[in-house]
């Protein structure tokens, strides 16, 4: 059985994407790797080179900048490496998002299991979400507990959205006209997905925002509510403090930290509504109402 990996990066450096890291923490569990890199003007696709591996496999794309429609440009990046790759499952990580060291040999021992069962399509890994730095994280009913970022490399599968997942298409032509597709069946691993999305530096995740941004909503929007300030992070509703163990790849990154951030609790921006979900789901670990792009296998 082949397994194949595929990302998809733009200007990675420029925005402070830690997409080298994300790389070398999927190599180890795949057996290619498609990335798929945009035109950047910041030296990210000689960085890729400069790793020289083999089984790495470059595909160069113009991202069409006036494609501003529901971040419809990030599930057209993720759609095209999937149409490259040649294994029998499919991994995807995006470009802020690293795997522990200790991942592979799970992955691929979950895979085995997955892959002797008809009725399961995908794998399902929980998230954490770091914001700030290093040291916070946010676990909130506004960030996604788990997504799917494995799964059978069938027909039909193709980005859900800006591809936040994946879902599976009665056909491409339906799938480009909006139809909303089938939930894939998934096991629940756990296999964690350090998202580092929102620890940068502040001025470079104001540019991230910009950049990001564009490709969701009009100019008029774009002005109105994204700021050339840097970006203040106690705007979130809640952190807690990580006390676990970054993934190797990460640090170098982490020791490059040139910013110092300072949590107050007391700005939260907690919604009135969630406050209540919040502490059951802090004191019971249960998330009432979640939102799952996803449907849970029987353990089997």
């Amino acid at each position: 059985m082949k397994i194949s990996g595929f990302t998809y990066v733009r200007n990675g450096i420029k925005l402070g994407y830690p997409f080298i890291p994300s790389i070398l923490s999927l190599l180890p569990a795949v057996d290619e790797l498609v990335v798929v890199v945009g035109d950047s003007q910041d030296g990210t696709r000689e960085a890729i080179e400069a790793l020289k591996n083999e089984k790495i496999r470059i595909v160069d794309v113009v991202w069409d900048m006036n494609l501003r429609e529901g971040g419809k440009i990030f599930a057209q990046q993720a759609n095209k490496g999937l149409e490259e790759i040649t294994g029998d499952w499919a991994v995807h990580l995006q470009a802020d998002e690293i795997l522990h060291e200790s991942a592979p040999e799970q992955l691929r021992a979950f895979i085995q299991k997955a892959d002797q069962r008809e009725d399961v399509d995908g794998l399902l890994m929980p998230f954490l979400h770091f914001w700030g730095d290093f040291q916070h994280i946010r676990h909130t009913r506004r960030t996604h507990r788990f997504e799917i970022r494995a799964f059978k490399n069938i027909p039909g599968v193709y980005a859900y959205r800006d591809s936040q997942g994946f879902r599976k298409y009665s056909s491409r032509e339906n799938y480009l006209s909006g139809e909303k597709g089938k939930k894939l069946m998934v096991l629940k691993t756990d296999i964690t997905i350090f998202h580092y999305s929102y620890a940068r530096n502040p001025k470079l995740l104001s540019n991230k925002m910009h950049s990001f941004f564009r490709f969701w909503h009009s100019d008029q929007w774009m002005k109105k509510n994204i700021s050339d300030k840097p970006f203040d992070f106690n705007n979130v509703d809640k952190l807690t403090i990580f006390t676990g163990q970054h993934p190797k790849y990460m640090k170098e990154v982490i020791a490059r930290q040139d910013w110092e951030f300072n949590y107050d609790p007391s700005k939260s921006n907690i919604r009135l509504k969630d406050r209540p979900l919040y502490f059951i789901e802090k004191k019971f670990g249960y998330r009432m109402f979640e939102y799952r792009n996803y449907i849970l296998a029987d353990e089997g």
